[in-house]
């Protein structure tokens, strides 16, 4: 009789359902939406090893070209978790969708890429001069307003020569020299960039914000958080395995990870190895971003605290410590 019970037991925790005597739990279905590039390594990784599957969770892989499709895929209903920049985070949040940050997701450069001897800096684009980013309201649109408002003295100074491109395209074409002037990029289409003959970076990331912060972070609506709880916890589960599996082992990660971006293993284990770049859940610079959008009228309210923006998990490993904030706390400005 004691068997029985603990048997039961142990199927309530798993499947948070019973699931008949001798027969798995029921798989629950969790529609996940991405971007493309290196950051999303975790992603791929846990795809080709299953991990979400040994969480109890049927992934659907869904892949979009900005931050902002992918906000609009969470607002719709279309994906249950997504992965997008800060900014298109706190554009979404500011309009008033009901969500939060499940994870921070990747450190990885981001840099604004030239090919044109001229362009030394801001000052140095034309009207004319195209410049790529992946949408408007993007982590490289703001951070690019950002630069201005530093060099130029106005965060639009160069709004005008923004031009939407999924990275992928904007590579071809700045590699190409067809359409565009510079591109503001991330791995590997930064590195493929700055290896091309007389290529140069103009401005990276580190300049502008002044410390690390989180490329994208992991997005999920309260409505979720709290009526899936298995679901969420699994999800966040998963995506700490992922990250792990990949810092403990670069060589077999960029052979699997090779072909997706048609890179060689040894270019792709350099790509993984390169300076800046850290596959981390950690919350890095959440708040730092709000304080400038407000200012430069990207959004009309910022988050008084980490609470508003970020689930209970995300809290605990930010902390809170008493008689002055440490050093990750700091980090979120």
């Amino acid at each position: 009789m004691r068997k029985v019970v603990l048997i039961l037991f142990c199927a309530l925790l798993v499947g948070g359902t019973l699931a008949p005597l001798g027969q798995a739990a029921p798989m629950e279905e969790l529609k996940i939406a991405g971007q493309f590039g290196l950051v999303y390594a975790p992603l791929m990784v846990a795809k080709a090893r299953g991990i979400f599957e040994r969480y109890g969770l049927k992934p659907v892989w869904k892949e979009y070209g900005s931050g902002g499709a992918v906000r609009e895929a969470l607002v719709s209903g279309e994906v249950d978790v997504g992965f997008m920049g800060i900014p298109p985070f706190l554009i979404g949040w500011d309009k008033g969708c009901d969500w939060k940050i499940a994870c921070g997701f990747v450190i990885v450069p981001i840099g604004l890429v030239t090919y044109d001897p001229n362009i030394k800096s801001l000052k140095d684009f034309k009207p004319e001069d195209k410049i790529a980013v992946p949408s408007p309201g993007s982590i490289q649109h703001i951070l690019l307003a950002m630069a201005a408002e530093k060099e130029l003295g106005d965060p639009n100074a160069l709004d005008n020569n923004i031009v939407a491109m999924s990275h992928p395209d904007a590579a071809a074409a700045l590699i190409s020299k067809k359409g565009i002037k510079a591109h503001f990029t991330t791995p590997p289409y930064l590195f493929e960039e700055l290896s091309q003959p007389g290529f140069h970076l103009i401005i990276d990331d580190l300049t502008i914000f002044g410390h690390p912060f989180n490329f994208n972070v992991g997005v999920a609506s309260v409505r979720f958080y709290e009526r899936r709880p298995t679901a969420y916890s699994s999800f966040v589960n998963a995506i700490g395995e992922a990250m792990a599996w990949i810092n403990c082992n670069k060589e077999e990660a960029a052979k699997l990870l090779a072909p997706e971006f048609g890179l060689t293993p040894e270019k792709t284990l350099t790509y993984l190895n390169w300076e800046g770049m850290n596959y981390t859940s950690a919350p890095y610079g959440l708040m730092g971003f709000s304080e400038f959008m407000v200012k430069a009228g990207y959004i009309k309210r910022a988050p008084a605290s980490l609470a508003e923006i970020a689930f209970d998990n995300v809290l605990a490993i930010a902390g809170s410590r008493a008689g002055g904030a440490s050093e990750i706390e700091q980090l979120q400005y």
